[in-house]
């Protein structure tokens, strides 16, 4: 059986009977047993997967009405709650953590028939781009095991590349979910903020990080986002979609529509194959009739230090309720006064997670806030104006995704302001709240690259149908797994 298939190809070979759904998450699961040692890609497995899929079987065989996803394996990164299943943030803090409900993202899925796989790794609290930062180890990148595959999100692109699923959730906060995508070369999605209900998300930064699919190919993202968008009465931060179908029209073309190149994303440090793919995605752009002219945002060159600074200060209050009192493990109180007992119980937190909890208690702080916190969010104002403003004349923005291939395992883990800086072109987006996209385009030395493309607020339909036409001209090898 054949398990390389996108999401809506799974759907039309399981309504033609050609597959059942118990085979095919059967050979899934059979699948993940024989490779995932090697990737790391699952935290947790879902042992009643095949059982759900005979039920699937079951309601299709005898005309019942089913969900649209008739099935289908789906892995969530394991900082989205699924009801009486454990989610651990990839941290030793939450190892024995079971969810007490549904994120509303898991509910939408359940709803449509969708199967979890199971759940899989990521940096710590998301805090990450390598998931190195794993507190259960790193995934590997299924192009060449001996590189990283990206983050916060690596188990889900390793999972969607590596065939252990059709389909998976992430979370994007600065990257998390385009950085390993580019690196994993599969599709990641960055919707407008709001576009996705973070209910039963643990928050990293809420102001600014969103839930989005990781995907085969730009469809499927469209599908995944027509199950899962739209308003949230437990999180009021959603925005009205009105409905949007975002596979109706995704072949329409790019004919006349302006995009920018984003001269600050092309510069200094990008890697020279990637920028050599990046040129030429701008050239098939230029030849499906789309004017690409080079656009200068000068706000992008502050917009790491601004996205770190605001992160880790929403991180340090987000995280403060890991005090061992109301989440934590077993561990008594006993011989400890208050704050002796936190610091202790806080030794279960990784080093990157400690590191931007340290950072987020100093930067707001009375004498300090001035100086970095409260001019980390005149930057994102400014970038904010700057990038509407670019708006007005252009439909879409490009860059490369991520401007260096993927690097090996431990290369850069002692050094995080080179880690950082990797994010230079994926945290405008998430600064302005803006969609954004990162679609598989080139394979450089056995290693992925991705080009992104950003759009409007509101305008996810626009972004899809420019990737799916950029997509469409690409013809990439299989990972060699």
């Amino acid at each position: 059986m054949n398990l390389k298939i996108s999401a809506l190809e799974y759907i039309r070979q399981v309504k033609s009977r050609n597959i059942s759904a118990e085979d095919f998450m059967a050979k899934t699961m059979e699948h993940i047993q024989r490779i995932d040692g090697n990737l790391h890609a699952f935290l947790s497995l879902n042992e009643k997967a095949i059982d759900q899929a005979r039920v699937i079987d079951k309601k299709i065989k005898s005309g019942e009405k089913i969900g649209q996803c008739f099935g289908m394996p789906i892995s969530i990164k394991d900082n989205i709650c699924i009801k009486d299943s454990k989610t651990t943030c990839a941290s030793k803090m939450l190892e024995n953590f079971i969810a007490p409900y549904d994120a509303t993202v898991i509910t939408k899925l359940k709803q449509q028939d969708a199967i979890f796989v199971g759940k899989v790794n990521l940096d710590e609290f998301a805090m990450g781009l390598t998931t190195e930062f794993s507190a259960y180890g790193p995934s590997k990148n299924p192009w060449n095991t001996d590189y990283v595959p990206g983050g916060s999100s690596g188990g889900s692109a390793v999972s969607v590349s590596a065939f252990e699923c059709v389909a998976s959730l992430g979370s994007d906060t600065g990257g998390s979910v385009r950085n390993p995508a580019s690196f994993c070369s599969t599709v990641g999605f960055k919707p407008t903020y709001g576009l996705i209900s973070r209910y039963g998300l643990i928050s990293y930064a809420n102001s600014i990080e969103q839930i989005g699919p990781l995907t085969r190919t730009v469809e499927d993202t469209a599908f995944m986002l027509n199950l899962i968008s739209g308003i949230d009465p437990n999180d009021n931060t959603t925005v009205d979609n009105h409905n949007e179908d975002y596979l109706k029209d995704i072949d329409s073309g790019i004919e006349g529509k302006k995009i920018g190149i984003i001269k600050e994303m092309i510069g200094e440090g990008i890697d020279s194959n990637v920028l050599s793919a990046t040129k030429n995605a701008i050239s098939k752009l230029d030849n499906m009739g789309a004017i690409c002219e080079e656009v200068s945002l000068d706000m992008v060159k502050y917009s790491v230090a601004a996205y770190y600074t605001i992160t880790a200060t929403e991180a340090g209050s987000n995280l403060a309720r890991y005090d061992n009192l109301r989440y934590g493990y077993d561990f008594s109180v006993e011989g400890y006064e208050f704050n002796s007992y936190i610091e202790k119980a806080r030794k279960k937190l990784g080093p990157e997670v400690t590191r931007r909890m340290i950072l987020g208690g100093f930067v707001p702080s009375a004498g300090h806030a001035g100086k970095y916190f409260l001019k980390a969010l005149k930057v994102k104002n400014k970038l904010t104006r700057q990038i509407n403003e670019a708006f007005k004349k252009f439909d879409l923005l490009i860059a490369p995704t991520v401007p260096v291939l993927p690097f090996k395992i431990g290369e850069k883990i002692d050094d995080p302001v080179a880690l950082f800086l990797i994010d230079i072109n994926t945290v405008t987006a998430n600064l302005t709240g803006k969609p954004a996209i990162s679609i598989p385009y080139d394979i450089s030395h056995g290693l992925p690259i991705g080009i992104q493309l950003i759009g409007n607020s509101m305008n996810d339909k626009l972004v899809l149908q420019a990737a799916r036409a950029l997509e469409k001209t690409v013809k990439l090898p299989e990972v060699p797994i």
